[in-house]
């Protein structure tokens, strides 16, 4: 595993936004991995701004998005393809039948089979991004009694629904449900980059890539893979 320290979050978003552009630079069509949260915005960001000055093209760029809420539908403000449209896609020149979210709205049986023969159909994911979450969560892949394999409805724990509370006007908005890309499509990624930024995010840092692999901590199952690179500021990496 590589890790990458940036001073602050400014600073991690660049050194990520390095490795994700010269992945695009050395392979044009590339399948790239995307992830939403507060994470991955500055990162975006960077990209945005390189993009703006001719430094990358993302005409051929193909992306799969993690997940998405269950029961909220693309316009909708909170909903993830509305977020990806906001910070990035709307501002590059990717091409918008390139770009790939779940469907919140889909029956469930029929959106994840249709989802995993999205991957397959791309050929696999080149480079995915991921964040971290407080719990070890990866995607919305949730602690569990075992890793989940395919994309799937997961019902989220109380503590992803309080760190996802900042992002609408009352608790009991955000969706209980969503649909996310399973372990194994993650794992199968030629390489994955993980972003932490924050105090809050060091004790899981190091619980999830210096601790025990177990689908209590999702994001320890990524010790077994062969290219990972983690990118984190001080403080995340802090007890490392």
């Amino acid at each position: 595993m590589r890790i990458y320290r940036g001073k602050d979050y400014k600073d991690m978003s660049r050194k990520a936004a390095n490795i994700l552009s010269a992945q695009v630079i050395l392979k044009p069509s590339c399948v790239i991995g995307l992830a939403t949260g507060s994470s991955p915005l500055g990162v975006y960001k960077q990209l945005i701004e390189w993009f703006i000055k001719g430094d990358v093209d993302f005409s051929e760029v193909t992306t799969i998005n993690l997940d998405e809420y269950k029961g909220l539908e693309p316009e909708n403000p909170q909903s993830y393809r509305y977020f990806m449209n906001d910070n990035f896609f709307g501002h590059i020149n990717i091409r918008p039948e390139n770009t790939n979210v779940p469907e919140g709205l889909a029956p469930e049986a029929e959106e994840c089979a249709r989802y995993d023969r999205v991957i397959r159909q791309a050929g696999g994911i080149d480079m995915q991004l991921l964040g971290l979450g407080r719990n070890g969560h990866i995607g919305f892949n949730e602690p569990g009694g075992a890793f989940d394999k395919d994309t799937h409805c997961v019902t989220l724990t109380d503590s992803t629904i309080e760190a996802n509370m900042r992002f609408f006007e009352k608790a009991e908005d955000v969706p209980r449900q969503a649909y996310t890309m399973g372990i194994r499509s993650i794992m199968q990624a030629r390489r994955i980059v993980v972003l932490a930024s924050g105090e809050d995010k060091a004790a899981i840092v190091k619980e999830a890539f210096f601790g025990p692999i177990t689908p209590q901590v999702p994001a320890s199952v990524l010790q077994l893979h062969n290219n990972v690179t983690l990118v984190g500021d001080e403080a995340a990496l802090s007890m490392m």
